[in-house]
């Protein structure tokens, strides 16, 4: 189980004995599943707003498409994407937790001062080497996520010898760095499609439970996926149904955060699941 079940935010606490919900809200023109829907800052803090209504606990900002091949964009860019986002959704929901998602420190330092208070960074913190000292300055939560490559390279014939081994010895090795820095808010994410095979996806969710070990709680995002869709043979208008079916596993084999577009779903799937475990 993990090292404690409950972690204080400015904002509120959240109590990982149960699961609970991070609502994606992209502000980029060519991400995978909604890019354009969101680019301005009024549509963005709109839809945020009504996934808080929907069951959201955190809201996960992003102004940088992590597609596969997606180009990276400049961190001026992505301030002016993300930045405007955090102010207006703190400003009407001051009880929300904003998740920067970056791999930037100059954006993750941004975006803290501006009300975030966590940084999900997909690349373990392993990209930008000032972000940890940013992280220890500010004292946030964080999300640890594996990925193989990066956004552009990491579907290019993807390669494990043992695909649970080597997440967890990644992660391992990052939270130990992350600890370092005195920091203890931490999640962990095993990073579903981010440079992994078919195959991988579904062995992460069997072997769950196992990523117990290192102490954090899990988060996973299966949202709109493309193992998903390519199992199913379903474009991304009709994966829906796939998504919560899979949701629902991940939080029956340990995941305390569902990363997912669709709150109003997620949302049935966790007030059921909470009268089972």
């Amino acid at each position: 189980m993990f090292n404690t079940s409950k972690y204080k935010f400015s904002s509120s606490e959240i109590d990982f004995r149960l699961p609970s919900i991070m609502g994606v809200v992209n502000v980029t023109p060519d991400s995978f599943s909604d890019g354009g829907k969101y680019f301005s800052t009024k549509s963005a803090v709109d839809h945020a707003l009504k996934l808080i209504d929907q069951g959201a606990a955190f809201i996960d900002i992003g102004g940088e498409s992590t597609r596969p091949g997606s180009e990276p964009v400049s961190v001026e860019e992505e301030i002016n994407r993300t930045i405007p986002v955090i102010k207006e959704i703190k400003k009407l929901r001051k009880n929300i937790i904003i998740s920067i998602d970056t791999t930037k420190s100059q954006v993750a330092a941004k975006a803290l001062d501006s009300g975030a208070e966590i940084v999900n960074d997909i690349s373990g913190f392993t990209f930008d080497e000032n972000m940890l000292n940013v992280i220890k300055e500010y004292d946030p939560g964080v999300v640890i996520m594996h990925m193989k490559g990066n956004p552009k390279t990491m579907q290019d014939n993807p390669f494990y010898e043992d695909v649970i081994k080597e997440i967890k010895e990644f992660l391992n090795n990052q939270i130990k760095k992350i600890e370092l820095t005195g920091l203890s808010k931490i999640i962990i994410d095993p990073g579903i499609g981010f440079g992994k095979r078919i195959i991988d996806n579904f062995q992460i969710i069997k072997h769950l439970p196992e990523f117990e070990q290192l102490g954090y709680p899990i988060m996973i995002g299966v949202s709109r996926k493309y193992f998903l869709r390519k199992t199913l043979d379903l474009d991304i208008n009709n994966v829906e149904i796939a998504t919560v079916i899979m949701e629902s596993i991940a939080v029956m084999r340990s995941a305390r955060i569902i990363r997912t577009h669709n709150v109003e779903y997620c949302s049935q799937l966790v007030k059921l699941v909470n009268n089972i475990i």
